[in-house]
């Protein structure tokens, strides 16, 4: 970590905006230093860390910041399972990457965990709002669920809406560049997460994949931009993908939805 004596100032006016306050300390320290190391001044800084978690994490949410409370009483007041899958759709629908999922939903986990089960335990990294999708999961009685995002509230959040389902597991904000989770688990999730880590390092991909230990691991990427459009994504997250894996000795298979592009690979 820098010893830049502008970094504590740095971490502390990040944090101090109200959109970026509950991000992991380890996630602003890290960026902040590799920022104050390129940017002229403090100021720039600040502005260039914010707009990293910016394009990683905050573009994501839509409607402003999450009313995590009144989420989880909905969750927790619903009468029956029905009611409670309406009110977790409304709910991902916050999030641009699982309500671009909520068209598939119901097809999404029966084809992408099919002949590989029983699932007893998920590690979901860059999670999101993507916990909340647990009803549609085909795990086995008692499967164990640890999720993972950079921001602190939603890590309270998701915690108290596992234990509303029923599931028992943890979450935690990190920063799983620098820190990724070695938790032995039967599926590994990196859902449209990729992208978004290889932005803060361009390696970050082939060291996550190396390090997770999952009997399976579950990769996807967008095939559209957050705003819709078609720019050729399928094709360069292909290559790329292929590319990153080309001398990893594990079986993968690839399974295509309406926008989204899925890779399992058997390590």
């Amino acid at each position: 970590m820098s010893d830049d004596p502008r970094l504590d100032e740095l971490a502390a006016r990040v944090h101090s905006s109200r959109k970026y306050g509950a991000v992991s300390e380890a996630l602003v320290r890290r960026i902040g230093a590799a920022e104050l190391a390129k940017r002229a001044t403090l100021e720039d800084a600040v502005k260039a860390t914010k707009n990293k978690l910016h394009q990683v994490a905050g573009l994501y949410f839509a409607g402003g910041r999450p009313d995590y409370d009144a989420w989880l009483r909905r969750i927790v007041q619903a009468p029956d399972d029905a009611a409670r899958r309406a009110v977790l759709r409304a709910i991902m629908a916050h999030h641009a990457s699982t309500r671009e999922r909520l068209p598939i939903l119901d097809a999404f986990y029966a084809r992408v965990f099919a002949g590989i089960g029983p699932v007893r335990s998920v590690l979901d990294l860059a999670c999101g709002l993507n916990p909340l999708s647990l009803p549609w999961m085909p795990l086995a009685a008692g499967a164990t669920y640890h999720a993972i995002d950079i921001y602190e509230d939603l890590a309270r959040f998701l915690q108290a809406a596992l234990a509303a389902l029923g599931v028992e597991g943890k979450a935690e904000a990190r920063d799983v560049i620098a820190g990724c989770p070695t938790d032995e688990a039967d599926v590994a999730l990196l859902l449209k997460a990729l992208p978004c880590l290889e932005q803060l390092d361009k390696a970050a991909g082939s060291a996550i994949l190396d390090t997770i230990k999952a009997r399976h691991i579950v990769v996807s990427f967008p095939t559209r931009t957050v705003g819709g459009r078609n720019v050729g994504m399928r094709e360069n997250y292909t290559a790329r993908f292929e590319a990153m894996i080309a001398n990893k000795p594990w079986r993968v298979e690839r399974i295509e939805f309406a926008g989204e592009l899925v890779f399992r690979m058997a390590k």
